[in-house]
């Protein structure tokens, strides 16, 4: 077949999840259920947030924005699939591929630093508890969140400028549900030995500094909670903990579990399957997570539910 470039031509096909025609309606209601309440769940948490004068603090100001983060991460993904499902097509244009992949690592590595910043706003909340509000002042969370904003805009620009020098054939096909960088590289025409080099080094350095930097502040936070004295004062700082603990199990658990299992087995398909778990499940989950684990996100989420039944 002829090589193209990136013209308004190109195009790649997403193989999906299955190509079982028996499949494609389960599929369809699955995901758009997922979806939904995955948009409802992190509304609700937003707008419980924003209606709670009381939540106006660094921690819930970085829950919002986990919230807000997860909507996009999930919407870059699943309405297209459900698209190709629901019209029974697996085409995506060139111009759209990268768009996905750019939203997909903008978000994810999004996800990954607010993780990080809340593991830190913990750590000042618990072992400098006097000086917690001076630390971490409005501008300076709203500085902390601008930053990682900035810092993953121009990494995952970086990826999209390189992948613009690659040439691909028309109707190339994806064995994946979205555009994923990694498996775009790999059906590239070109020589993709740049993109690899720099997806490894900025994989390892946006990883590896946030999971140091999480591992890090509870070590200091866990260090802590041994000298404390008071068994009530530890079980309020393990009840704020939990939550967040929860969420980077989940977040980091399924991720290692995606590119441990591509680096162990070569069927795309396992891979594709369990990469569900982080792109959609994750996303979906962490709402329920920090509503069922926090009495005051329960709260706010009960008083908000009450107003909008009870009307005006």
């Amino acid at each position: 077949m002829e090589v193209e470039n990136h013209t308004v031509l190109s195009q790649f096909l997403l193989l999906g999840l299955s190509e079982d025609p028996d499949l494609q309606p389960i599929l369809f209601g699955l995901f758009l259920s997922m979806y939904l309440v995955t948009v409802l769940g992190n509304l609700l948490i937003i707008l419980a947030i924003c209606s709670e004068s009381h939540l106006h603090t660094p921690m819930y100001f970085f829950l919002s924005n986990l919230s807000f983060v997860d909507i996009c991460f999930t919407s870059t993904t699943v309405p297209k699939m459900l698209v190709n499902i629901q019209a029974q097509r697996k085409d995506i244009s060139y111009t759209e591929c990268l768009t996905q992949v750019y939203f997909f690592m903008f978000f994810a590595g999004m996800d990954n630093f607010l993780l990080t910043v809340m593991a830190y706003d913990r750590f000042v909340a618990i072992c400098h508890p006097l000086n917690y509000m001076i630390i971490m002042n409005s501008h300076f969370c709203v500085f902390l969140v601008l930053l990682c904003w900035l810092i993953i805009f121009c990494s995952s620009l970086l990826h999209i400028l390189l992948m613009k020098r690659l040439s691909f054939s028309v109707g190339t096909e994806i064995p994946h549900f979205f555009c994923e960088l990694a498996q775009v590289l790999k059906v590239a025409s070109s020589d993709t030995l740049i993109n690899n080099i720099v997806l490894l080094v900025a994989t390892a350095l946006l990883c590896v500094f946030p999971v140091t930097g999480i591992l890090f502040s509870y070590s200091q936070i866990v260090s802590s909670l041994l000298r404390m004295s008071s068994s009530v004062g530890k079980s309020k700082a393990f009840s704020t903990c939990g939550s967040h603990l929860c969420v980077v199990a989940l977040f980091y658990g399924t991720a290692l579990g995606v590119y441990l299992s591509s680096a162990v087995t070569h069927s795309s398909k396992k891979s594709t399957v369990i990469s569900v778990m982080y792109t959609v499940v994750t996303p979906m989950l962490n709402p329920f997570i920090y509503s069922l684990r926090n009495k005051d996100v329960k709260g706010a989420l009960g008083r908000l539910l009450s107003r909008a039944t009870s009307g005006p």
